[in-house]
């Protein structure tokens, strides 16, 4: 037999297929109109200023940015891990394995609703299979020695 394809020897090694650097053009999140002021908000999620004298609103110079399209991210380059794949949450074996044509493209993660002994048959058939898994080790006890 052949000696394996030096893609699939370790599920490390699997390298992804887009070599594109992620730009990110603004990682600081948008604050909400004067959650500054108010503790209630401090920590809130953005809500678009609806006031008929909202200087936010009206944009004016110096005040809080709102969001806008400008701010997306690269359509080739959104929703990638810092590990260079998109993410595929996996539940059953499956699932997994229709991952195996695009694991150059997409890492499963296991869903958080899996037993440990099905997560480690998904492990074993994702090392199999040669795809990455974002939580490969998780749920997984120490084997005894026997």
């Amino acid at each position: 037999t052949p000696p394996p394809h030096p893609l699939y020897t370790n599920m490390a090694k699997i390298v992804p297929l887009n070599k594109k650097t992620v730009v990110k053009k603004r990682t600081k999140k948008f604050a909400r109109h004067q959650a500054d002021l108010f503790m209630r908000i401090q920590n809130s999620s953005w809500r678009k200023p609806k006031g008929i004298d909202g200087r936010v609103r009206r944009r004016f110079k110096g005040q809080l940015p709102m969001p806008s399209i400008g701010y997306g991210s690269d359509k080739k380059t959104r929703n990638i891990l810092p590990n260079g794949f998109k993410k595929a949450v996996v539940s059953n074996v499956q699932e997994l394995e229709m991952l195996l044509m695009h694991n150059r493209k997409y890492c499963g993660e296991i869903a958080g609703n899996v037993s440990s002994k099905n997560r480690k048959l998904m492990v074993e058939k994702a090392e199999q299979l040669g795809i990455r898994l974002t939580n490969g080790g998780a749920r997984l006890k120490a084997e005894e020695d026997e």
